[in-house]
């Protein structure tokens, strides 16, 4: 029909109808907000690798040779990378090479980044600071105690013993601290120890001395004669000054140093010192009982490492001690025990003697050098105060012991213990 009027958009003709404006989509505003590189990217399945997401430092880094030539890595421009040099020696042998981010094409991407870049960069700083502090922290309560401790080595070592540094806590820095004032207390310990021995000592050589220079000067000013009688008091202070200078020199030595180690019968030299010492005992009127040593003696004596002189000494001066302090018409027992292999292998001996006794604050001290316990004895009768440390020296250089107690007979009980012979 020619009248009939020609539609456009009839499938008949060919051709489509145009798309009214309310049927064509729009763009939407969300898209709008995206920066261009995101809306032309890919979704997030098609990257099955993190690594080839294009914004991946695996697509940025490269390591180039001296010349700027790739050799690993990913393809980028030298010119537009950052470069870090790769040296062997003094020499460069090529560079670490990162390409920046590719895509910053809106200014709110190239904000964001400048933002989120001041952001690390301040929180890099307040770490750094943080960091620097606790340090400074940690370093002055670690090393302010060494300081102490190194000053307070140093005073010691100038010879001020009574230096001592403060503890504070249970770590190992106290413990450190508690050690060396346990160290200071003994040297000052030992310090004063000695400066009192040399004043005993000199006080003891001085007592002979000014016996002797009394009698010199008596005689010089004709006051007295040169007699026989003389003669004998000076003699005997001539005796005692060697007497104390010898055990002097014997509490001084090791007793190690000349200790000679033979095979001894112990109970032989003990005999020969209560044989040595019996008239005088009879004439102090002290009696003696070695019935249990004769017992002994009778059979088959014990066997000891040792050296015989030693131990005579050493019972010489248990002996004169008793004879020094004992009161007249008092009594010394000597007893003796040997012990098997089951019960220690060893040879006790025990010597009780009577009155007067020692305190029992002071028994602790009785084998210190020139220690007396009562100061007020009269050194005519005493003797030098050497003679149990020297006794103590000795026994402990055989291997065995000594030790002091109260004595049920009123005075000083002693008990020596040395180690038998294997064959014994």
């Amino acid at each position: 029909m020619q009248g009939a009027a020609k539609v456009e958009g009839d499938p008949e003709n060919g051709s489509s109808p145009p798309l009214s404006s309310a049927s064509s989509p729009s763009p939407s505003p969300q898209l709008d907000l995206l920066p261009r590189r995101f809306g032309m990217m890919p979704p997030p399945w098609f990257f099955p690798d993190p690594r080839s997401a294009p914004d991946s430092i695996y697509q940025r880094l490269a390591v180039l040779d001296a010349q700027g030539a790739l050799v690993v890595g990913a393809t980028i421009d030298p010119e537009n990378a950052a470069r870090m040099p790769i040296r062997r020696g003094r020499s460069v042998i090529g560079y670490l090479a990162l390409a920046p981010v590719q895509g910053l094409e809106s200014e709110a991407d190239r904000a964001f980044l400048a933002r989120q870049s001041g952001v690390i960069a301040l929180t890099g700083l307040c770490g750094l600071a943080f960091a620097l502090a606790l340090s400074w922290l940690l370093a002055r309560r670690w090393f302010k105690p060494i300081d102490e401790l190194t000053q307070a080595a140093q005073d010691v070592a100038r010879g001020r013993l009574s230096t001592r540094v403060a503890i504070h806590g249970s770590d190992e820095l106290a413990l450190l601290g508690k050690t060396f004032n346990d160290m200071a207390q003994r040297l000052d310990t030992v310090s004063a120890s000695r400066r009192a021995w040399l004043a005993d000592a000199a006080h003891e050589l001085r007592t002979p001395l000014a016996a002797m220079r009394a009698e010199i000067e008596a005689l010089q000013d004709g006051v007295r004669t040169f007699d026989e009688r003389t003669a004998l008091r000076m003699h005997r202070q001539v005796i005692r000054l060697g007497q104390l200078v010898d055990d002097l020199r014997s509490s001084m030595r090791e007793p190690q140093s000349d200790l000679l180690a033979t095979t001894v019968f112990p109970l032989s030299p003990l005999k020969e010192a209560l044989d040595h010492t019996r008239d005088r005992f009879a004439q102090r009127g002290i009696t003696v009982d070695r019935r249990a040593i004769d017992l002994i003696a009778a059979s088959a004596q014990p066997v000891i490492e040792g050296d015989a002189h030693r131990l005579h000494q050493v019972f010489m001066n248990l002996l004169e001690n008793t004879l020094s302090y004992t009161d007249a018409g008092g009594q010394l027992r000597i007893g003796v025990t040997v012990e098997g292999a089951w019960t220690g292998n060893c040879l006790t001996l025990l010597f009780d003697d009577s009155a007067p006794g020692v305190p029992d604050d002071d028994l602790p001290r009785v084998f210190d050098r020139l220690f007396r316990s009562e100061t007020s004895r009269s050194r005519a009768l005493g003797g030098s105060g050497l003679g149990l440390s020297i006794c103590r020296a000795t026994i402990e250089a055989h291997g065995g012991t000594i030790e002091a107690a109260a004595s049920p007979l009123g005075g000083l009980h002693m008990t020596i213990t040395l180690p038998l012979a294997a064959s014994s």
